[in-house]
Parts: structure tokens; sequence; C-alpha cells
């Protein structure tokens, strides 16, 4: 997350670029990546109208990291062959038409397929208007402008479970996707009529060629595979947090509502803040530190969480060392893999994003599959192991990091 962030954007709206258009990527931005992140709260919800066990809901987080995983490698690279803005418009529409599907789904496998188009096209969403801004900014504003539509993912992701929480208790679980296809309507009038008009890209390379590409991108970038598989593991732990804390929390002795618990994502905000200065520290050489320190915190997270039923502040100081830890290895992750290669930025993205998706969805359908056999405490025990396994394979891989990835060229067809 940028430091300049979104609340400072009217003191440095880049020039050629409004103040408004900024303010409006931020806000779409944040608006697509909610999609995939408010059936996290609403589990309990679901399971009960649709008669599953809470072993099996997890299945709903796992399908929504499956359509992520899609639109990373699938969608997301379209930006750069097709008019971004018309990209844009079909995603808007076809994210509308998955909504509506979610709202009306009388089945556990409909829900499923439509989970799988709604993380697809948020996700596609997210990622394109990242690309479009970077497109749409002058190079020396460019980190800015960047920065701005990575901190509204940021507040998306966190503000998801606040909204869904409080919708659901007022109109129902179904009543939340009914909203975001709202939010999908709006977004689609504003682009239209304020989004500047784009080049289209001529890249001289075929749709087959660039997906091609990242395959290419896995198997020889060093630097790209080690930290997505640190990635992976650290979301793998996040996700088993997440997508389970509303089991606890909504049943006895707590019974809370879906707004107090999605109020707990807010504490994550100070994890995020704390976690900006990563880039920075590994601007200077000190990314395996920063990482090492922010394994423990991911470690050490889980000790306080297993003790809720203690106290919940001993929760709520884990969420912030949970936040903290996993925030700062995203931000060392994202900054080592960018600095690899300054010619396929996109491509290495998406291509992180995938470890991402598959660690998220493994960690939804784990936990909710632990805590239906062995409670919370199987939960907080499957998320140290992934943690500490984070850290094991931190340390065994840092001999294998070279100083800088090799290039390679890129060939069209």
């Amino acid at each position: 997350m940028s430091h300049d962030g979104v609340a400072g954007l009217s003191k440095r709206a880049a020039s050629g670029l409004s103040v408004s258009i900024v303010w409006l990527l931020a806000i779409c931005c944040a608006a697509s990546v909610a999609n995939v992140y408010y059936a996290q709260p609403l589990l309990d919800a679901i399971a009960a109208d649709f008669g599953i066990s809470h072993a099996m809901v997890g299945g709903v987080i796992t399908a929504t990291q499956l359509g992520c995983a899609l639109a990373l490698f699938f969608v997301v690279p379209l930006g750069d062959l097709l008019d971004r803005k018309r990209l844009v418009t079909l995603q808007l529409v076809a994210l509308m038409l998955a909504l509506a599907l979610v709202c009306s789904a009388n089945s556990l496998w409909l829900l499923l397929a439509a989970m799988v188009g709604v993380g697809m096209l948020g996700t596609a969403m997210t990622q394109g208007l990242i690309a479009y801004s970077a497109v749409l900014a002058p190079p020396e504003q460019r980190g800015r402008v960047v920065g701005a539509a990575q901190s509204g993912v940021v507040i998306g992701l966190l503000m998801a479970r606040v909204l869904a929480g409080f919708v659901s208790d007022v109109l129902g679980w179904r009543m939340v996707y009914l909203v975001s296809a709202l939010f999908a309507l709006l977004m689609l009038c504003f682009l239209r009529l304020l989004l500047p008009n784009t080049p289209r890209a001529d890249t001289g390379i075929s749709y087959q060629a660039l997906l091609g590409s990242m395959f290419t991108l896995l198997w020889r970038e060093k630097v790209l595979w080690i930290r997505g598989v640190l990635a992976m593991l650290m979301f793998a732990a996040f996700s088993t947090f997440w997508s389970a804390l509303v089991l606890p929390l909504s049943a006895a002795p707590y019974s809370m509502t879906h707004t107090a618990i999605g109020a707990f994502g807010l504490v994550g905000v100070i994890g995020a803040l704390a976690a900006a200065r990563a880039g920075h520290l590994t601007d200077r050489g000190l990314g395996q530190k920063t990482t090492a320190w922010a394994l423990a915190c991911l470690l050490l997270s889980w000790p306080a969480i297993a003790l809720m039923d203690y106290s919940i502040w001993l929760l709520i100081v884990g969420i912030i060392l949970l936040d903290l830890g996993g925030q700062a290895i995203h931000v060392v992750n994202q900054s080592m893999i960018l600095s690899s290669r300054s010619d396929a930025h996109s491509r290495l993205i998406g291509c992180y994003m995938l470890f991402y998706s598959v660690g998220s969805g493994l960690g939804a359908i784990g936990s909710t599959a632990m805590y239906a056999r062995w409670s919370w405490l199987g939960v907080c025990g499957l998320g140290f192991s992934i943690s500490l396994l984070a850290l094991l394979f931190w340390r065994l891989s840092m001999n294998a990091m070279p100083r800088r990835a090799p290039a390679f060229a890129l060939q069209a067809d």
C-alpha cells in the first residue's frame, strides 16, 4: 500500500489526469475487489440457507479463488491486446450477471458456478483498472497514481467484510450481492462517461504467445516462483483465519451479528498501515530481514488468536500481528518481483497473484474442514502449521534467491 494513499490525492493529481479520475479509479478498484471478499463473513448464513455443513461451505471461498486464478491467467492479459475501455465495459456487464446469479441461486452447484464468475470478473476488473491507471498517468506521476489505485484495493478488501456483515444483518446475505450489482451498474455509468480513451497497445504479439510467456516467466524467473510459493503459504494462513472467523463468533457464547464480525476487518487497517514501510526497507536491501520479522509476526499471531475464548482483546492483537506480517510479506514480494524484470510487470503480477489465489482457496477449504472436526483450536493449529512451513521455506530458499534475475526476450509469433 502506497504511503501517499487515497487521502492525499487532492494535492498530488498528475498533470493531464484530473483528481476526479484518480479518485474514480481508486473507488472502482475498492468496489471491484470487494466482490472477492464479501462471502467470508457470510459463510454461516450461506451454510444455513443451503443446508450444508461447515466443512463444505468453505468451497464457496475456494470457488471464488478459482475464479481469481482464471482471471489472472486468461483475462487480465487481454488489457495488452484489446481496447481497455471496451474491455472494462464488457467485464462490468458480465460481473452484474454473475452477481445476479448469486442472488438467485437455488442450488449449491449453481452458487459455486456463480462465485467462480464473481471471483473472475471482480479480479479482472481490479487488476485491469490498476493497469489502466498506469497507462493514463504521466511517467513522472505513475507511481503515485498506481499507488492510489492500490490503496483503493486495500480499502475495498478491508471494508468488504464490514459492508457484507451490515447488509446481511438488515436484508439477508443474498442482498449483499444485489447491492454489489448496483455498485457495478454505477461504475459502468461513471467509467463509460468519465474514463479517457487510451490507444490500443500495438504489441505485435498474439494472445496465445502472451499466455505462453507467463509459463516462461514461471519457469525461468527464480525470484517469481520462490516469492510466489512464500505468498501462497502466507495467503493460505491469512485465508485460514478470515474464512473460519465467522463460525465461532456467530455461535454461542458470542452470538455476534454479521455487522460486528465484519468490523474485525477494520482492525486490519493498523497492520496494513504499519506494513507500508516494508517497501522502503526492501528498496534499501533489507527485504530478507523484513521477511524474517514479518514471518515471525505471522507465527506469533496464532497463539493470541487461539486464546480468543479467554479475551477478545487477544484476538484483536492476533489480527494486528496477522495483518502486519501478511501485508509486509506481500509488499516485499511485489517489490522483489517487480525489480527483477522491468519489461514484464503486468505478467509478473498476474503470475504472482496466481499463487495468492491458490493459497487463499486452499486455506478457505482447509479451515472450514478443520473447524467442523476440531473446532477453533483446529483452525489455529492449521494456521500455525502453515505459518511455520512458510518460515522454514523462506529460510531454506534464502541461498537460492539470485541477486538479480536473468532477463530474456519475449518473442512474438
